[in-house]
């Protein structure tokens, strides 16, 4: 009887309604993450803050998404996803439209790091929402858009920000958030069906609550080295804390009978596959995303629109690439197409990271286009293969899993590029002879090597900052390309001896094996 009722809610789901509506919602955070960037000038103008402070306005989103994900998806699949969505929905509406309100930094550090509760809630739940309510044998395609939308967004978010930016100010970033949470509101309240865990198992607060300082005290530590130093004692010691905090969660999640993450689940190496290559590919993309749009504006001068219509064909390849990525792997595998599309991803980088300060656009392009399209090439086989690594029961584990390892690349990728991109800045910077005042404000950034050449009249400066700038990008670029390639390596290695298969043969088994402790 159970088994007929779902039968017919199921034929029941309106598929394209409840898939627009997830993707709408998952655009909703995604793009979050990356379009207050374009902001961050008028911000620093209207609210006087310090670069520290303009770096945890927009770190403390990236901070508390990341350290919420797993409790938050945890509790989506005790309570129901579709009420996750709802409350995150309506939590990242009520906070946005307040952050329209302040002119302070500190506000806006908390509020943006409130945005960040809400987008833990909502983000895990769209995937799951798709895998648990879609049929196996349509479940890849509608993977691939969320796929697609989950790499495009934050592009696209920074080309709405640069528009609504060109007629009014910063604030404007913040109302753009309302009127896509509001939209995704009312489809999740129209067309998407609740889903939960049948059995209602306790939540395990003993591993939310290590999951949340481990993974807090790292990502903290990460975001605030490039402030104390790579090698300070301070940075070192919250990378040893937070180290020895998720030694003790994956201790205690191998003895608890109903763990929040079985770590055994990454003996299935396709699911450790899967997620080692989105860790990676999005440390490669967030930290790409922070460095080039410096570079845009402030070494070639293009305004923050200009700069983010500059890579629009990063998404433009991106996207029909993910669309295609089904039907490929269908037909070679999915080891291939992931492979080379990581590939791709580190070969873009490559050729990004030639360009100096009065580099062609046309090298630029040459570099988005093979980057874009291998980051829709591998984006869907990695999600896919977490995914179908897990039963229907635990498909918000693996999404939260998907959109965990997504948001600490991100994270670890701004931290590390940036931190590469000051190191390379600062040593080719030559102040010699410049008074100390000057010289150390030019150190500093390249925005204030421009400003203190403009004021004192000294051309060469803003000239040689430029160039030391295009240095550090040339070396940021190059670590985003190895850790590419390093993903591309490991998943050959992974999977070697993994059946030839595609996406269509793999669904054909309906029961993925996982540890029995889960």
């Amino acid at each position: 009887m159970n088994r007929r009722r779902t039968f017919q809610s199921q034929k029941s789901v309106r598929h394209g309604a409840v898939l627009a509506v997830t993707c709408l919602a998952l655009a909703t955070v995604v793009s979050a993450m990356a379009s207050l960037n374009v902001a961050v000038p008028g911000i620093a103008r209207e609210t006087h803050a310090s670069q520290t402070q303009l770096s945890w306005i927009i770190d403390s989103y990236s901070l508390v998404f990341a350290a919420l994900l797993l409790l938050a998806a945890t509790l989506g699949d005790r309570f129901g996803r579709r009420k996750a969505l709802l409350g995150g929905l309506g939590l990242f509406t009520v906070v946005s439209a307040a952050a329209t309100f302040f002119s302070e930094p500190e506000p806006l550090i908390v509020l943006r790091a409130a945005l960040g509760v809400g987008a833990a809630f909502v983000m895990p739940a769209t995937l799951s929402t798709i895998t648990s309510t879609f049929p196996r044998e349509q479940r890849t395609r509608a993977v691939s858009v969320w796929s697609a939308v989950a790499g495009a967004s934050a592009v696209l978010g920074l080309l709405a920000s640069g528009v609504v930016l060109e007629a009014w100010s910063w604030r404007s970033v913040f109302w753009l958030n309302v009127v896509m949470a509001v939209l995704a509101l009312i489809g999740t309240y129209l067309f998407v069906p609740e889903s939960a865990d049948p059995e209602k198992q306790r939540v395990d607060i003993v591993g939310a609550a290590l999951t949340v300082a481990g993974l807090g005290v790292l990502v903290y530590s990460v975001i605030e080295a490039p402030e104390h130093g790579w090698g300070s004692a301070r940075t070192l010691a919250g990378i040893g804390i937070a180290l020895v905090v998720l030694a003790g969660f994956v201790a205690w999640e191998l003895h608890h009978p109903r763990p929040l993450l079985d770590p055994r689940l990454f003996r299935n190496t396709p699911f450790a596959a899967g997620a080692l290559s989105v860790t990676l590919q999005f440390f490669a993309f967030f930290g790409f995303i922070f460095v080039i749009m410096q570079y845009l504006q402030l070494v070639r001068g293009d305004s923050a629109l200009v700069a983010a219509v500059s890579i629009l064909p990063m998404p433009a390849a991106m996207i029909p690439m993910a669309r295609n990525a089904p039907r490929i792997a269908a037909r070679v595998g999915l080891r291939r197409p992931w492979i080379a599309g990581l590939a791709g991803v580190g070969a873009g980088l490559a050729v990004l990271a030639q360009v100096g300060a009065d580099s062609s656009y046309w090298l630029i392009l040459t570099g988005l286009v093979p980057l874009g399209a291998g980051m829709g090439l591998a984006m869907t086989p990695a999600t896919t293969a977490i995914t179908d690594a897990l039963p229907s029961r635990l498909q918000n584990i693996g999404s939260a899993v998907n959109d965990l390892s997504r948001e600490l690349g991100g994270a670890l990728g701004i931290a590390v590029l940036g931190s590469a991109l000051n190191a390379g800045y600062r040593s080719d910077l030559n102040l010699e002879g410049l008074p100390g005042p000057v010289a150390e404000a030019a150190h500093s950034s390249l925005a204030a090597a421009n400003i203190v050449g403009a004021r004192t009249d000294n051309p060469a400066l803003i000239d040689q900052a430029r160039d030391a700038f295009a240095s550090g990008l040339n070396l940021a670029l190059i670590t985003g390309a190895a850790a590419a390639l390093l993903g591309a390596i490991a998943v050959a290695l992974l999977l070697r001896r993994a059946p030839a298969e595609g996406t269509e043969a793999a669904a054909e088994d309906p029961a993925p094996k996982v540890p029995e402790a889960v």
